[in-house]
């Protein structure tokens, strides 16, 4: 009874502050000072087309370096909790049917082509690092489900996890050297506006990005086939 009752104020206390929150709504007619600096400065000042991308990227850089940063720790964190003394390295699961795996054969490719497409034109259309990276991870959870006895190297994908890492961090530093702030993208060429090679260093920075969280993602997603697997 006292459980039930705690619910029915809990509910009706979020009842009330959505209600509250939502008949106090104003839709806002006019962008405020800084939108407004984004919405008429971003494209000439970085290049790029989407301006998301050039917000996020360059104007709050080291948000998306704390972003980032979560992510790996995040990563690291369940690596190092779900690590098992009978965790074979690379391990994966046997093909639940032969259509999965000839299906995975000719769908992985194109998803990881799909996942670089995203983040190389990121600065061009909607997309980006983190959504190209989580493409690529996708294509790991195919493989882990169709492929069997296949091994995939932790080690590579730390490498380019720690690549991409440092390449991003060490892009951001020659903004500060040679331009006029972290991750400001405009050291290198803005390059014709609408076009692939364009923007400076926004689809650099957003490739190491990309690659970055895609290693990540796929890392954590190996570790967690590979403890089920062990307690199997």
């Amino acid at each position: 009874m006292i459980r039930n009752s705690f619910l029915v104020l809990i509910t009706a206390g979020m009842a009330w502050i959505l209600l509250d929150a939502v008949s106090g709504y104003q839709s806002r007619e006019y962008l405020n000072d800084l939108s407004g600096y984004y919405a008429t400065s971003g494209p000439e000042e970085t290049g790029a087309a989407n301006l998301v991308t050039a917000v996020v990227v360059t104007y709050r850089g080291l948000d998306t370096l704390g972003e980032v940063t979560i992510l790996f720790l995040t990563a690291t964190i369940i690596g190092f909790m779900l690590r098992t003394s009978k965790r074979r390295e690379g391990s994966v699961r046997r093909a639940t049917s032969e259509v999965l795996v000839t299906a995975s054969n000719v769908l992985i490719p194109v998803i990881f082509l799909i996942g670089v497409y995203i983040f190389l034109n990121g600065h061009l259309t909607p997309g980006g690092g983190f959504q190209g990276g989580a493409v690529l991870a996708s294509a790991m959870i195919l493989w882990i489900m169709s492929q069997s006895g296949t091994k995939v190297s932790h080690s590579l994908l730390e490498i380019t996890e720690a690549i991409s890492g440092f390449g991003f961090v060490f892009l951001g530093l020659l903004g500060i050297i040679l331009a006029g702030g972290f991750l400001d993208n405009t050291f290198l060429s803005l390059g014709t506006f609408g076009k692939l090679i364009s923007a400076g260093a926004i689809p650099v920075i957003y490739s190491l990005i990309g690659l970055k969280v895609g290693a990540e993602l796929s890392n954590i997603i190996l570790v967690m086939n590979e403890t089920q697997e062990a307690e199997q």
